[in-house]
């Protein structure tokens, strides 16, 4: 055996080493020798398990050259032969060591059939959800060797949402197991290998921007470099249900499509503030299981969510007013019909994410405490997820990115009431509805939409 593979790991490293989780995800803020523990942990288990498989991957060829393939040729010379060709080690043992890249979303299917026993995704929130369900797929193999998926990560990047719902908030759909899953968090404090060599890397991040700092140094998931929303703060923002005031006007906002049903119950108290209160948020964007809901199907969930309540407006985005081809109807004159009489809010997504923005902005109150115009019931955990997920647009910095897809529909909901909402934060009354055109809808002489 090398000498080198003496090592000599920390206790964050030995934690990674000793893990026995089918999922295990390591870091959390940069500088915590994520890639070395990969490189080593991977090295160790080809060399002490004869036959096994192993797999580590980068999201794209230089990375993978510099952080693995390199520092691997010059650790494992003499105790493995390094095959340029298809970018593997191969032991005596019998053991092989491959690599891989996902540059792009299509580039996992190169990996569809292949099986390993263990995979390792390096810097995985660089990865989509997609990609990681299909690197799920390849641990198997007839042998007794435990099937093992090991993750390193930062916050941000286009994997943030599933890395932080499975590994922090440790949020489990249908098919996931909670025991399988662990997530040990290092930060650059515990790499006292590098503390030593290098004292100023660890000064660069200390003297970051707060967002940078807040992710890179402490490895925080609420705050990420590129998020839409800084001024998101879960501890202003987020708090307990609580007895509404009957007297508080109720909206509903909603975001409606095959893909997601998103709806919220929107309460305003005598100061302007939104109290958001309840939350409906089905659909096949949750993953394998969910189905969308059909038009009337969403109407009754609805109308579920608002039973018993007197709601002022459901508020809904222009696209619901578009004839459907196939029968000449829009989805408003659907949900008319169930008598959900739908309001046009604005399209224009650059002025309602600014409206948001200012609903979100944190202030202080008449005592120096921290408050928002926006707060929302902890009982609707989709928005609270996925508010703080949104990322900027690369392309259009006034908007977010509209990928991962699932993000943006609780956001898109908000967003509608936050728009409608803006002439009441500029000192004028939101429009009122017009009980005329109600009672025409109700009597089936028309079916223009409520405005």
């Amino acid at each position: 055996m090398p000498v080198e593979l003496v090592i000599h790991p920390n206790p964050r490293q030995r934690c990674f080493f000793l893990a026995r989780e089918r999922y295990v995800a390591y870091g959390g803020a940069r500088g915590g020798g994520k890639s070395w523990a990969v490189r080593m942990k991977a090295a160790l288990l080809a060399l002490c398990y004869p036959g096994i498989r192993l797999l580590i991957v980068r999201r794209t060829l230089p990375e993978l050259e510099d952080n693995h393939i390199r520092p691997l040729r010059q650790l494992l010379s003499g105790a493995a032969e390094y095959r340029e060709k298809d970018r593997s080690f191969l032991f005596p043992n019998g053991s092989a060591l491959r690599f891989g890249y996902c540059d792009a979303e299509s580039d996992v299917l190169r990996y569809q059939g292949q099986e390993y026993d263990c995979v390792f995704l390096d810097e995985a929130t660089q990865l989509t959800e997609y990609q990681f369900q299909t690197f799920k797929g390849c641990l198997r193999g007839v042998n007794d060797f435990p099937k093992r998926l090991y993750l390193t990560c930062n916050p941000g990047g286009v994997g943030h949402a599933w890395v932080k719902r499975l590994f922090i908030e440790r949020s489990y759909r249908e098919g996931e197991r909670a025991e399988e899953y662990r997530f040990i968090p290092a930060q650059v404090y515990d790499n006292t290998a590098l503390m030593e060599a290098d004292r100023a890397y660890v000064e660069r991040l200390e003297s970051l921007p707060h967002e940078l700092r807040e992710a890179w140094l402490h490895g925080s998931w609420d705050v990420f470099a590129g998020q839409f929303f800084p001024e998101w703060d879960r501890a202003v923002h987020v708090c307990e249900p609580f007895e509404v005031s009957g007297s508080w006007r109720r909206y509903v906002t909603m975001d409606y499509g095959m893909d997601m049903l998103a709806a919220y119950v929107i309460a305003v108290d005598g100061e302007g503030t939104a109290w958001v209160i309840r939350e409906l948020y089905e659909g096949r964007d949750l993953g394998e299981g969910h189905e969308g809901l059909i038009i009337s199907r969403a109407a009754e969930r609805l109308k579920e969510l608002v039973a018993g309540e007197s709601v002022y407006e459901i508020l809904a985005p222009p696209d619901l007013w578009n004839s459907r081809q196939e029968t000449g109807r829009s989805v408003a004159d659907i949900f008319a019909e169930q008598g959900l009489y739908l309001t046009r809010t604005g399209n224009d997504r650059q002025s309602g994410w600014m409206a948001v923005r200012e609903r979100l902005r944190v202030r202080e109150d008449g005592n120096g405490r921290p408050t928002a115009a926006l707060r929302i019931f902890s009982t609707c955990p989709n928005l609270i997820r996925t508010l703080p997920l949104l990322r900027y647009d690369e392309r259009r910095p006034s908007d977010c990115a509209r990928q991962p897809h699932e993000l943006t529909h609780a956001p898109d909901a908000l967003r509608g009431f936050c728009v409608y909402w803006i002439g009441a934060e500029q000192g004028e009354k939101p429009p009122s509805p017009r009980p005329k055109l109600i009672d025409r809808l109700q009597k089936g002489r028309g079916r223009k939409p409520i405005r």
